[in-house]
Protein backbone atom coordinates (compact mmCIF):
# COMPACT_ATOMS: atom_id res chain seq x y z
CA UNK A 1 0.00 0.00 0.00
CA UNK A 2 1.61 3.16 -0.88
CA UNK A 3 1.98 6.24 1.38
CA UNK A 4 -0.48 8.26 0.02
CA UNK A 5 -3.13 6.00 0.26
CA UNK A 6 -2.08 5.44 4.02
CA UNK A 7 -2.09 9.26 4.36
CA UNK A 8 -5.98 9.57 3.05
CA UNK A 9 -6.86 6.75 5.30
CA UNK A 10 -5.43 8.08 8.35
CA UNK A 11 -6.70 11.62 7.80
CA UNK A 12 -10.32 11.08 6.58
CA UNK A 13 -11.33 14.58 8.54
CA UNK A 14 -8.87 16.69 6.30
CA UNK A 15 -9.65 15.04 3.13
CA UNK A 16 -13.64 15.68 3.84
CA UNK A 17 -12.78 19.42 4.57
CA UNK A 18 -11.16 19.51 1.28
CA UNK A 19 -13.44 18.17 -0.74
CA UNK A 20 -15.82 20.22 0.88
CA UNK A 21 -13.22 23.09 0.10
CA UNK A 22 -13.22 22.34 -3.51
CA UNK A 23 -17.04 21.93 -4.15
CA UNK A 24 -17.63 25.36 -2.08
CA UNK A 25 -15.33 27.18 -4.71
CA UNK A 26 -17.17 25.58 -7.74
CA UNK A 27 -20.61 26.45 -6.78
CA UNK A 28 -19.36 29.98 -5.86
CA UNK A 29 -17.55 29.67 -9.57
CA UNK A 30 -20.93 29.39 -10.98
CA UNK A 31 -22.89 31.15 -8.93
CA UNK A 32 -20.82 34.48 -9.58
CA UNK A 33 -22.23 36.97 -11.71
CA UNK A 34 -19.70 36.30 -15.40
CA UNK A 35 -18.51 39.57 -16.27
CA UNK A 36 -18.69 40.40 -19.60
CA UNK A 37 -15.80 41.89 -21.33
CA UNK A 38 -18.27 43.55 -24.42
CA UNK A 39 -21.76 45.38 -25.22
CA UNK A 40 -24.01 42.68 -26.38
CA UNK A 41 -27.34 42.73 -27.55
CA UNK A 42 -29.53 40.04 -27.36
CA UNK A 43 -33.21 39.89 -28.91
CA UNK A 44 -34.46 36.82 -27.31
CA UNK A 45 -36.27 33.99 -28.86
CA UNK A 46 -39.99 34.29 -26.52
CA UNK A 47 -42.39 33.57 -29.22
CA UNK A 48 -44.48 36.09 -29.97
CA UNK A 49 -43.32 38.51 -28.21
CA UNK A 50 -40.00 41.26 -26.82
CA UNK A 51 -37.11 40.60 -25.06
CA UNK A 52 -34.06 41.95 -25.39
CA UNK A 53 -30.62 41.16 -23.06
CA UNK A 54 -28.09 43.99 -23.00
CA UNK A 55 -24.81 42.51 -21.46
CA UNK A 56 -22.71 45.69 -20.48
CA UNK A 57 -19.08 45.58 -20.00
CA UNK A 58 -18.17 44.75 -16.23
CA UNK A 59 -21.08 42.79 -15.12
CA UNK A 60 -24.20 45.18 -15.44
CA UNK A 61 -27.28 43.96 -17.44
CA UNK A 62 -30.46 45.53 -18.64
CA UNK A 63 -33.20 43.58 -19.94
CA UNK A 64 -35.94 45.89 -22.21
CA UNK A 65 -39.48 44.10 -22.03
CA UNK A 66 -40.05 40.33 -20.52
CA UNK A 67 -41.66 38.56 -23.10
CA UNK A 68 -45.05 36.67 -22.89
CA UNK A 69 -45.99 34.24 -20.10
CA UNK A 70 -45.30 30.69 -20.52
CA UNK A 71 -41.59 30.88 -19.24
CA UNK A 72 -39.73 31.24 -22.17
CA UNK A 73 -38.07 34.47 -20.76
CA UNK A 74 -36.53 32.77 -18.34
CA UNK A 75 -35.56 29.40 -20.49
CA UNK A 76 -34.18 32.38 -22.94
CA UNK A 77 -31.92 33.71 -20.12
CA UNK A 78 -30.92 30.98 -18.72
CA UNK A 79 -29.80 29.57 -22.35
CA UNK A 80 -27.99 32.99 -22.64
CA UNK A 81 -26.03 33.80 -19.14
CA UNK A 82 -26.08 30.02 -17.34
CA UNK A 83 -28.31 28.81 -14.89
CA UNK A 84 -26.86 30.26 -12.30
CA UNK A 85 -26.89 34.10 -12.92
CA UNK A 86 -30.22 35.17 -11.33
CA UNK A 87 -29.40 39.00 -11.18
CA UNK A 88 -30.65 41.62 -13.51
CA UNK A 89 -29.55 45.34 -13.08
CA UNK A 90 -32.54 47.16 -14.79
CA UNK A 91 -35.52 45.68 -16.45
CA UNK A 92 -37.72 48.43 -18.73
CA UNK A 93 -41.09 47.44 -19.28
CA UNK A 94 -41.62 49.41 -22.65
CA UNK A 95 -45.66 49.38 -21.77
CA UNK A 96 -48.21 46.69 -20.25
CA UNK A 97 -49.23 44.68 -22.98
CA UNK A 98 -48.70 40.59 -22.17
CA UNK A 99 -46.62 39.73 -25.08
CA UNK A 100 -44.27 42.43 -23.45
CA UNK A 101 -44.82 42.23 -20.14
CA UNK A 102 -46.74 38.73 -19.40
CA UNK A 103 -43.08 37.23 -18.32
CA UNK A 104 -42.24 39.26 -15.95
CA UNK A 105 -44.07 38.38 -12.78
CA UNK A 106 -42.64 35.05 -12.91
CA UNK A 107 -39.07 36.41 -13.93
CA UNK A 108 -39.48 39.25 -10.69
CA UNK A 109 -40.02 36.01 -8.60
CA UNK A 110 -37.01 34.33 -9.39
CA UNK A 111 -34.47 36.81 -9.90
CA UNK A 112 -33.01 39.79 -7.87
CA UNK A 113 -33.56 43.23 -10.05
CA UNK A 114 -32.42 46.38 -8.73
CA UNK A 115 -34.75 48.77 -10.77
CA UNK A 116 -37.92 48.74 -13.03
CA UNK A 117 -38.54 51.38 -15.44
CA UNK A 118 -42.50 51.69 -16.78
CA UNK A 119 -44.06 53.98 -19.09
CA UNK A 120 -47.14 54.52 -16.64
CA UNK A 121 -49.49 53.10 -18.94
CA UNK A 122 -52.62 50.92 -16.97
CA UNK A 123 -53.28 47.76 -18.31
CA UNK A 124 -56.44 45.91 -16.37
CA UNK A 125 -54.89 41.87 -17.45
CA UNK A 126 -53.13 39.93 -14.24
CA UNK A 127 -50.00 40.15 -15.49
CA UNK A 128 -49.63 44.09 -15.17
CA UNK A 129 -51.38 43.42 -11.50
CA UNK A 130 -49.38 40.36 -10.38
CA UNK A 131 -46.11 42.40 -11.78
CA UNK A 132 -46.72 45.25 -9.88
CA UNK A 133 -47.52 43.10 -6.59
CA UNK A 134 -43.92 41.67 -6.97
CA UNK A 135 -42.11 44.55 -7.19
CA UNK A 136 -43.91 46.18 -4.27
CA UNK A 137 -43.21 42.81 -2.49
CA UNK A 138 -39.42 42.56 -3.01
CA UNK A 139 -38.58 45.87 -2.42
CA UNK A 140 -37.35 46.88 -6.12
CA UNK A 141 -37.21 50.35 -7.21
CA UNK A 142 -39.52 51.60 -9.78
CA UNK A 143 -39.00 54.37 -12.16
CA UNK A 144 -42.04 56.35 -14.44
CA UNK A 145 -39.85 56.73 -18.13
CA UNK A 146 -39.40 60.18 -18.74
CA UNK A 147 -38.07 61.98 -21.92
CA UNK A 148 -34.89 63.23 -20.90
CA UNK A 149 -33.78 60.59 -18.08
CA UNK A 150 -30.55 58.53 -18.96
CA UNK A 151 -29.20 55.73 -17.32
CA UNK A 152 -25.43 55.01 -16.30
CA UNK A 153 -24.83 51.46 -17.03
CA UNK A 154 -20.87 51.22 -16.98
CA UNK A 155 -18.70 50.40 -19.55
CA UNK A 156 -19.24 53.56 -21.58
CA UNK A 157 -22.74 52.34 -22.01
CA UNK A 158 -25.54 54.66 -21.60
CA UNK A 159 -29.22 54.64 -22.27
CA UNK A 160 -31.88 57.84 -23.30
CA UNK A 161 -34.97 57.67 -23.03
CA UNK A 162 -36.72 59.54 -26.04
CA UNK A 163 -40.45 58.61 -25.07
CA UNK A 164 -43.08 59.11 -23.17
CA UNK A 165 -42.66 63.08 -22.97
CA UNK A 166 -45.85 63.41 -21.04
CA UNK A 167 -48.26 61.67 -18.56
CA UNK A 168 -48.78 58.45 -19.83
CA UNK A 169 -51.35 56.79 -17.56
CA UNK A 170 -54.18 57.62 -19.83
CA UNK A 171 -52.50 57.06 -23.01
CA UNK A 172 -53.40 53.35 -24.95
CA UNK A 173 -50.59 51.00 -24.25
CA UNK A 174 -48.83 51.54 -26.93
CA UNK A 175 -48.51 54.38 -27.71
CA UNK A 176 -47.01 55.15 -24.08
CA UNK A 177 -44.37 52.42 -25.12
CA UNK A 178 -40.95 53.94 -24.04
CA UNK A 179 -38.36 54.48 -26.46
CA UNK A 180 -34.51 53.69 -25.26
CA UNK A 181 -31.99 54.93 -27.58
CA UNK A 182 -28.78 52.83 -26.08
CA UNK A 183 -25.09 54.29 -26.81
CA UNK A 184 -21.43 52.55 -26.49
CA UNK A 185 -18.70 54.87 -28.42
CA UNK A 186 -20.32 55.65 -32.27
CA UNK A 187 -22.47 52.02 -31.79
CA UNK A 188 -25.98 52.92 -31.48
CA UNK A 189 -29.34 51.06 -30.73
CA UNK A 190 -33.25 52.47 -30.21
CA UNK A 191 -35.90 50.21 -28.99
CA UNK A 192 -39.28 51.86 -29.82
CA UNK A 193 -41.82 48.93 -28.25
CA UNK A 194 -45.15 48.84 -30.24
CA UNK A 195 -44.99 52.98 -31.66
CA UNK A 196 -47.38 53.60 -33.25
CA UNK A 197 -46.15 55.58 -36.81
CA UNK A 198 -48.15 58.36 -35.88
CA UNK A 199 -46.06 58.98 -32.77
CA UNK A 200 -42.64 58.19 -34.70
CA UNK A 201 -43.65 60.91 -36.78
CA UNK A 202 -43.95 63.04 -33.84
CA UNK A 203 -40.41 61.94 -32.60
CA UNK A 204 -39.05 62.45 -35.97
CA UNK A 205 -40.87 66.27 -35.43
CA UNK A 206 -38.86 66.62 -32.44
CA UNK A 207 -35.19 66.44 -33.83
CA UNK A 208 -34.05 63.57 -36.04
CA UNK A 209 -30.19 63.59 -35.37
CA UNK A 210 -30.78 62.13 -31.37
CA UNK A 211 -32.61 59.21 -33.80
CA UNK A 212 -30.33 58.58 -36.05
CA UNK A 213 -28.69 54.87 -34.84
CA UNK A 214 -26.64 52.13 -36.05
CA UNK A 215 -29.09 49.04 -34.91
CA UNK A 216 -33.25 49.37 -34.59
CA UNK A 217 -35.31 47.08 -33.24
CA UNK A 218 -38.92 46.87 -35.49
CA UNK A 219 -41.86 48.48 -34.24
CA UNK A 220 -44.95 46.31 -33.44
CA UNK A 221 -43.12 42.97 -34.11
CA UNK A 222 -42.79 44.48 -37.62
CA UNK A 223 -46.30 45.34 -37.32
CA UNK A 224 -47.51 47.76 -40.74
CA UNK A 225 -48.57 50.22 -37.82
CA UNK A 226 -44.73 50.81 -37.19
CA UNK A 227 -41.34 51.69 -38.85
CA UNK A 228 -42.98 53.90 -41.42
CA UNK A 229 -40.67 55.55 -44.32
CA UNK A 230 -39.85 58.53 -41.84
CA UNK A 231 -39.25 56.49 -39.27
CA UNK A 232 -36.14 54.83 -41.33
CA UNK A 233 -35.40 57.82 -43.03
CA UNK A 234 -34.12 59.84 -39.63
CA UNK A 235 -33.13 56.13 -37.96
CA UNK A 236 -30.44 55.56 -40.97
CA UNK A 237 -30.42 51.64 -39.48
CA UNK A 238 -27.17 48.91 -40.84
CA UNK A 239 -29.42 46.71 -39.17
CA UNK A 240 -32.98 46.15 -37.98
CA UNK A 241 -34.05 43.21 -35.78
CA UNK A 242 -37.61 42.09 -35.64
CA UNK A 243 -38.89 39.79 -32.15
CA UNK A 244 -41.63 37.53 -33.74
CA UNK A 245 -43.01 34.34 -33.04
CA UNK A 246 -42.73 31.37 -35.85
CA UNK A 247 -45.91 31.34 -38.03
CA UNK A 248 -47.85 33.69 -35.50
CA UNK A 249 -51.48 34.43 -36.15
CA UNK A 250 -50.97 38.19 -36.78
CA UNK A 251 -49.19 37.71 -39.88
CA UNK A 252 -46.01 39.75 -38.35
CA UNK A 253 -43.84 41.32 -39.54
CA UNK A 254 -45.42 42.78 -42.33
CA UNK A 255 -44.88 41.69 -45.83
CA UNK A 256 -44.90 45.89 -46.27
CA UNK A 257 -42.74 46.32 -43.53
CA UNK A 258 -39.80 44.19 -44.79
CA UNK A 259 -40.79 45.74 -48.61
CA UNK A 260 -39.73 48.87 -46.97
CA UNK A 261 -36.16 47.75 -45.69
CA UNK A 262 -35.42 46.01 -48.74
CA UNK A 263 -36.04 49.65 -50.63
CA UNK A 264 -33.94 51.05 -48.29
CA UNK A 265 -30.99 48.38 -48.60
CA UNK A 266 -31.59 47.54 -44.78
CA UNK A 267 -30.96 43.88 -44.01
CA UNK A 268 -32.96 43.01 -41.16
CA UNK A 269 -33.08 39.81 -38.93
CA UNK A 270 -35.70 38.10 -36.83
CA UNK A 271 -36.15 35.82 -34.25
CA UNK A 272 -38.51 33.51 -36.00
CA UNK A 273 -36.21 32.39 -37.88
CA UNK A 274 -33.19 32.94 -36.23
CA UNK A 275 -34.01 32.11 -32.82
CA UNK A 276 -31.73 34.30 -30.21
CA UNK A 277 -30.06 36.76 -32.11
CA UNK A 278 -27.04 38.20 -30.55
CA UNK A 279 -25.22 41.72 -31.72
CA UNK A 280 -21.76 43.00 -29.97
CA UNK A 281 -20.74 46.49 -30.10
CA UNK A 282 -17.44 47.16 -31.65
CA UNK A 283 -17.67 51.13 -31.30
CA UNK A 284 -18.65 51.78 -34.64
CA UNK A 285 -21.80 49.65 -34.89
CA UNK A 286 -22.79 46.06 -34.10
CA UNK A 287 -21.39 42.82 -35.53
CA UNK A 288 -23.43 39.57 -34.87
CA UNK A 289 -21.94 36.71 -33.00
CA UNK A 290 -22.43 33.30 -33.88
CA UNK A 291 -24.75 31.54 -32.00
Amino acid sequence: MSMCHIWIRSHPRTITLICLGVIGLVCLFFSSPQRNQHFDISFLSVGQGDAVLMEIPGGNRLLYDAGPPGGGVLRALEAKLGPFVRTLDVVVLSHPDMDHIGGFPALCERYHIDLVIVSGAQATHGADDASSECIKKKGIQQLVAKRGMQIELGGEVVGDILFPDRDASKMETNSASIVLRVTQGSSTALFSGDLPSSLEEYLVALGAPALDVDLIKLGHHGSRTSTDMSWLHATTPSLAVYSAGKDNAYGHPHEEVLDRLESLRIPYLGTDQEGTVTLRSNLEGFTRVPP
